[in-house]
């Protein structure tokens, strides 16, 4: 068994306290900060590069580069680490210093990227040297690689789907791969299952990792017509709600878990008894802890 082995299947709890004061509707979030490297990115990169490595695009002289705003460049530096090779990611400058430190433990290398950019101008640097240089690169290009859509659509749905039978998905969208995936194949098994986009209320917002995408580049594995509805979140009500999930549930996540869990909440404030909403606790809070949500403790 190795690291790689240890990604997926992940559990499913109902939240009991964040809830109370709306009767008959149930809540239930799926822990995917317990995959190893803290995020539910783990299952795209390790997908990425196990597809790599079997078409033979990802070899032992080539080194993984992609962009990432933290969560899935952590999980590519630890399979890097992991599996013997090296990684190279285009970072904003502006990403917290935990997320930083944790790939640069794993022996990755960042270049960092003008902050006022986002996501997006990491995007266009890494593009730009994988076409510079593309014997030296393997470049998965998590924006476009359908195998991120693709390994949520095989295992989270399925996952979600037997764990819960959930009446009403919510997610928010960074690269898109796991709202796509899970909303998929959730409508496979019951075409009735409501697919619900969280999204920032505005271009300027402070959800790492979460994309407002009118005004942004849009991956290409997105498709917007999967949603049935939307909810705008403000980062201060995502912020309120990550602390409550720490202090009423014992659910020590990140800033975007926070963002679901508040749709998921405003969402079932308008359903029926009986409905059953289901989240995403997407990473783990401790690589926040610099970030303006916890420097009052």
């Amino acid at each position: 068994m190795s690291v790689l082995d240890a990604v997926g299947n992940t559990p499913v709890i109902e939240l009991k306290n964040i809830i109370a004061g709306i009767d008959g509707v149930s809540l239930f979030v799926k822990l995917e900060y317990l995959n190893p490297s803290g995020s539910v990115k783990d299952r795209a990169a390790k997908a990425m590069i196990r597809r790599g490595i079997y078409n033979g695009k990802l070899t032992k002289d080539k080194i993984i580069l992609d962009s990432t705003s933290g969560n899935t460049g952590i999980a590519y530096a630890m399979f890097g680490a992991a599996l013997g090779y090296k990684v190279k990611l285009f970072m904003p400058s502006n990403a917290s210093a935990e997320r930083k430190k944790l790939i640069r433990a794993y022996g990755a290398e960042i270049i960092e990227t003008d902050p006022l950019e986002g996501s997006d101008g990491a995007y266009r640097k890494a593009i730009e040297l994988a076409e510079q240089e593309p014997d030296t690169y393997f470049f998965p290009n998590q924006y476009d690689n359908f195998e991120n859509l693709r390994v949520h659509y095989d295992t989270t749905g399925v996952e979600l789907y037997k764990q819960c039978k959930p009446t009403h998905f919510v997610a928010g969208t960074g690269t898109s791969g796991t709202f796509m995936g899970v909303s998929k194949r959730l409508k496979s098994f019951d075409e009735t299952i409501q697919i619900v986009l969280m999204q920032p209320d505005s271009p300027f917002h402070g959800l790492e990792g979460m994309k407002h995408m009118e005004t942004t580049i849009k991956p290409k594995i997105y498709d917007e017509s999967i949603a049935d509805a939307r909810i705008s979140v403000k980062t201060e009500d995502a912020y309120k709600t990550t602390r409550k999930l720490a202090s009423e549930e014992g659910l020590f996540v990140g800033i975007s878990s926070g963002a679901n869990v508040y749709a998921a909440l405003e969402l079932a404030k308008t359903l029926p008894e009986g409905s059953r909403v289901a989240t995403i606790l997407c990473d783990s809070g401790f690589r926040y802890l610099s970030e303006p949500l916890w420097r009052d403790l």
